[in-house]
């Protein structure tokens, strides 16, 4: 793999040289085999949860219901608050590990939290794989869940943090790319094992996700620590020689001292998370929180979570539902390749507007062929709507993994300073999964009431979402993740009133407002 040689300038005029080198894109492919973890327990799910051997034992109430002829509701055949706790019990217990991984993630670094998470989803995988009854399928999500938290904390900052600037955005994709392939793989596996007799095909499903997980735990033992992390923790010589190891290059010493100086300021913040709270964090704080809330109501979790039990209500089948998951889940990973592509050179916003008219007018279609075609107690949808359904659902999903699947972790792991970078992260993990909580909890009631409605819900949300983009997310690209506050926010019409030279860095001594020198200290 030839190594291709570039310097990038910073806002003050330095510029850091930097090469591709084949460490880093090594290091970022294993770092980013946690999302293939995290992508394979998203699609699994919905996969298992239509295979009728695995409700008739798990959850005999909704394999009752499947089975009846007399229940005149495709809607509300699969509402069930214990379903609904299978899928939302992983994303709960992410939710609560996030915090002990923000400790890990600067105590520890991202290395070994990246090696913890690993753990985890092993543990998960062999009791899911091996569960007797509900309770032990639960535990097992949770494991399976403390291993995203603590994967989707440090994985988007190694990648940010190891990778040359004018690469970053396309390489931290890599961990939603794999995200997407997790996605594929798991529709692929439900696809095979649905065709198992004997009612053990789940387990074979449930279980595969042990390839993922020893894939993350060897990648966490072989990866580099980043240059970033070993400086905050005060082994400046191994960070050196580390970034002159990834940078390829000898010529690091401006990259290093602004590592240096931006790690020194750090040790000054004794409570990151009060201090992400100061007005000048405001701007990032409020895009992270506001990036995570849209992706989630955008509504593809909804359709990854319950893609072949949504189409089997709308008529396809089990079997064919299952099929067009997998058609769903192939289009997913290409359209990531795309965002790779483009990131870093037709920029974040341009992706997230185009995808924004795309994801609005594929909900409007579904939604009105759904209401005109499929009346709560119809068995079919015809050929060519089902196909139509189908395309439209590609059509949204392409548009969501260019846009708003990788920019949603990107964004915000580029644009928070060092300081605040590892309490940051725990929010933008913590922010995603309380709603993906929400959604994965609340998905197939709200199905039950709103029917073809709930994609107009979500079509009202995704217009809601291109307004934010339109006049308070700043372009991003190829700008240092040090030089953000310089070059972005103190030069944005909104977020600029909340960047207060005076208060910029607290580590100087220099002062801001009373309650933001009481909290520094």
């Amino acid at each position: 793999m030839p190594a291709g040689g570039f310097a990038t300038a910073t806002a003050g005029g330095v510029k850091f040289e930097a090469k591709i080198t084949p460490i880093v894109i090594l290091s970022c492919i294993m770092a980013a085999t946690g999302g293939l973890m995290f992508g394979y327990d998203v699609g699994v799910s919905g996969g298992v949860t239509s295979m009728p051997d695995f409700l008739e034992k798990f959850f005999p109430e909704v394999y009752g219901k499947t089975q009846d002829p007399n229940l005149n509701s495709n809607y509300c055949k699969y509402d069930n608050q214990n379903l609904q706790l299978f899928t939302s019990s992983l994303y709960l217990a992410g939710l609560i590990a996030t915090f002990f991984a923000s400790w890990t993630t600067r105590r520890l670094g991202r290395k070994p939290t990246m090696l913890i998470a690993g753990f985890f989803f092993i543990l998960g995988v062999v009791l899911n794989a091996a569960a007797q009854d509900l309770a032990m399928l639960i535990i097992g999500r949770i494991f399976l869940g403390c291993g995203v938290g603590f994967a989707n904390q440090a994985v988007p900052l190694f990648l940010s943090e190891i990778a040359p600037t004018r690469i970053r955005g396309g390489l931290n994709i890599l961990f939603q790319l794999n995200v997407t392939v997790g996605i594929l793989f798991a529709n692929l596996v439900n696809y095979g094992t649905a065709k198992i007799k004997g009612g053990w095909g789940w387990r074979l499903s449930l279980g595969l996700a042990g390839i993922p997980a020893v894939l993350l735990t060897g990648g966490a033992l072989l990866v580099l620590e980043t240059p970033n992390s070993l400086i905050e923790r005060g082994r400046l010589d191994e960070g050196k020689s580390v970034l002159r190891k990834i940078r390829g290059t000898d010529n690091i010493e401006p990259e290093f001292l602004e590592l240096v100086e931006a790690s020194r300021m750090a040790k000054e913040v004794k409570h990151p998370f009060r201090n992400l709270l100061k007005r000048r964090n405001w701007p990032q704080l409020s895009i992270t929180i506001a990036l995570q809330i849209f992706q989630q109501f955008t509504g593809i979790n909804a359709i990854m979570f319950y893609a072949p039990v949504l189409f089997d209500t709308v008529g396809f089948g089990s079997d064919a539902a299952l099929y067009s998951a997998v058609i769903i889940g192939a289009v997913n990973v290409l359209s990531t390749c795309v965002s790779i592509y483009s990131v870093d050179k037709v920029g974040r916003r341009m992706l997230l507007l185009e995808a924004g008219v795309q994801m609005f007018f594929s909900q409007v279609v579904i939604a009105i062929i759904l209401g005109v075609k499929v009346t709560d107690d119809s068995n079919d949808l015809h050929r060519g709507y089902g196909i139509l359904v189908v395309v439209m659902v590609c059509t949204f999903v392409s548009a969501f993994a260019w846009s708003w699947g990788p920019l949603g972790w990107l964004i915000p792991s580029e644009t928070f300073p060092l300081e605040t970078r590892s309490a940051g992260q725990s929010v933008t993990v913590c922010v995603n999964l309380i709603f993906t909580f929400v959604m994965a909890q609340a998905f197939l009631s709200m199905l039950c009431t709103l029917k073809f409605g709930i994609f107009l819900f979500f079509s009202g949300w995704v217009f809601i979402m291109s307004i934010f983009v339109v006049f308070l997310l700043p372009e991003t690209k190829n700008i240092p993740i040090e030089e953000m506050t310089d070059t972005v926010w103190k030069k944005h019409w909104f977020w600029k009133r909340f960047i207060d030279d005076n208060e910029e860095v607290p580590a100087t001594g220099t002062k801001g407002d009373p309650l933001t020198e009481k909290w520094a200290h």
